[in-house]
């Protein structure tokens, strides 16, 4: 066993350097010698003959059974060698891959009972967890990072400045916020442009936060949250709006969830799309995302994307990449969550705390070092609606700041 594990680890691993302990205690080290010297150990042998079969689902699982254990520094900096390396995957690993991708539409077919299903999987976890992490207004998503010395706080503010300015809401506009999370997007709207916002979600925990924060903010007249899935909602809205729900719908739905927003549009309406993307094409999702953290997600490629958007009749005016925000974001929920992670234990327990530390860890280092980005999408129905420059994004932000500061200070422990 040791003689096959080292002779796979080593073709695969040729950048960085990271020594692993087998279970027999024999050692040996991988790479090229460059970087922070990583020392890592199998403690079973079960562990190294998953890890030979099954590597992108078996390692995080060895990892949240404490069978794989770092011995200097964190997962964070073993999986920054792992996936850090010529090939995405390893040799052996690929079959797996070609079964994964044959059966994704299958995995990602999701109708209104298994979206709601899949939704409270994540996001109907304790509320508390959350806080853990989350900046004060609890936004689950890529962060904006404006300036690199951004906390994230900031960040997250920033990101909702950019968004609403490349909408360009007016006020009265009627505006839809599909997959609203814990309701800081659409109370940010509602406040500062003086729109009508409705916010629908299938998780009854952001629910019971967002409308609850609503009413705390008096804003429950012009901010409302519905448990509602965006194929029923009635309209129609001059603005649309979604961050990190696209991820959700599954590659059989994208034609469904345009021609739905097209039909939910008014012509002179503007929607955009923020959402995690591939920077590499088509692909499949990661066995163990799927099965721990995001049963039924898929992460589009933008081409997937934008073929569906052609095909529903929406016109794409801008395209906006953000290609590191979202491994900074991370990089600051991993450290939040670290710094409380005894918390996490005492709500879950130990194997919780390493599943969620996993999750964490390795989603950043897929923005760091792979094919992840975060996409922004802005889209119309006819010609002429958006400036013909992207000038008027910074007069908006400008606009927005000025709003915010006479606004009330924003919630600080939002659902917590």
């Amino acid at each position: 066993m040791d003689r096959l594990l080292r002779y796979f680890l080593q073709e695969f691993i040729r950048r960085g350097a990271i020594t692993f302990t087998t279970a027999n205690g024999e050692k040996f080290t991988c790479g090229d010698g460059t970087g922070p010297h990583v020392f890592v150990r199998f403690l079973t042998a079960d562990a190294e003959r998953r890890v030979l079969r099954n590597p992108e689902l078996a390692l995080g699982e060895i990892y949240m059974d404490g069978n794989f254990v770092v011995e200097n520094g964190s997962i964070a900096d073993a999986l920054s060698v792992l996936m850090d390396q010529p090939q995405a995957l390893p040799r052996w690993a690929k079959p797996y891959w070609r079964l994964r991708y044959l059966a994704r539409h299958f995995r990602q077919f999701n109708l209104r009972s298994r979206s709601k299903n899949n939704v409270a999987h994540h996001y109907d976890l304790d509320g508390r967890l959350y806080s853990l992490f989350l900046d004060s207004d609890k936004q689950y998503s890529c962060a904006y990072f404006a300036h690199p010395d951004m906390t994230l706080d900031d960040a997250q503010l920033a990101k909702k400045r950019h968004i609403t300015a490349k909408l360009l809401v007016r006020p009265g506009d009627r505006v839809l916020d599909i997959g609203s999370g814990w309701g800081g997007l659409g109370l940010y709207l509602a406040e500062t442009t003086g729109a009508s916002v409705t916010g629908v979600t299938l998780s009854a925990e952001q629910l019971r936060v967002s409308n609850a924060r609503a009413q705390e903010k008096n804003l429950s007249r012009s901010a409302r949250f519905l448990l509602e899935d965006y194929r029923d909602i009635p309209g129609p809205f001059e603005r649309i709006v979604s961050v990190g729900m696209f991820e959700h719908v599954g590659v059989d739905f994208y034609d469904t969830y345009f021609k739905r927003c097209a039909e939910l549009l008014t012509d002179d309406g503007v929607m955009l799309l923020h959402s995690i993307g591939r920077s590499e094409g088509p692909d499949a999702t990661n066995p163990w995302i799927a099965k721990y953290i995001f049963p039924g997600g898929y992460i589009p490629a933008l081409s997937e994307a934008l073929a569906s958007i052609e095909r529903a009749g929406l016109l794409v005016c801008d395209v906006e990449i953000l290609r590191l925000h979202y491994a900074e974001t991370l990089k600051a929920w991993r450290e939040r969550f670290m710094a409380r992670r005894d918390e996490a234990i005492q709500l879950y327990d130990e194997r919780f705390a390493r599943m969620w530390e996993f999750y964490l860890a390795s989603s950043e280092m897929a923005f760091r070092k792979q094919n992840l980005m975060n996409i922004q999408i802005q889209l119309t129905k006819r010609q002429g609606i958006v400036p013909m420059t992207r000038d008027y994004i910074t007069h908006e932000e400008a606009k927005l700041r000025r709003a915010e500061l006479g606004k009330r200070p924003r919630l600080q422990i939002a659902g917590g």
